[in-house]
């Protein structure tokens, strides 16, 4: 039987498994966002598409760098969480 100590431990571990992995690309976003920003208010060029192409390469610039260690947290939370099913049970 799981205690709710096990859930909110449980729920806590994928927060920060969440933080950790999204955060690399919503970084990258947000500093692109506002460079473009920048750039746009001092060329008074007021294009709302403009921020679009270059968050999707930044992001994916992102992935690249960061994508195997993006996967290597998911495949170690998920082998945690596989590997404390017998303790969870019972």
């Amino acid at each position: 039987m799981m205690t709710s100590q096990q859930v909110l431990n449980l729920g806590q571990d994928a927060l920060n498994v969440m933080l950790l992995v999204s955060g690399p690309m919503l970084v990258a976003a947000l500093v692109i966002g506002l460079v473009v920003s920048i750039v746009q208010a001092a060329t008074q060029i007021n294009e709302m598409t403009l921020s679009f192409i270059p968050k999707i390469l930044g992001i994916f610039a992102t992935l690249l760098i960061f994508g195997p260690w993006m996967l290597a947290t998911l495949v170690d939370y998920t082998k945690r969480v596989l590997a404390n099913i017998p303790n969870i049970i019972g």
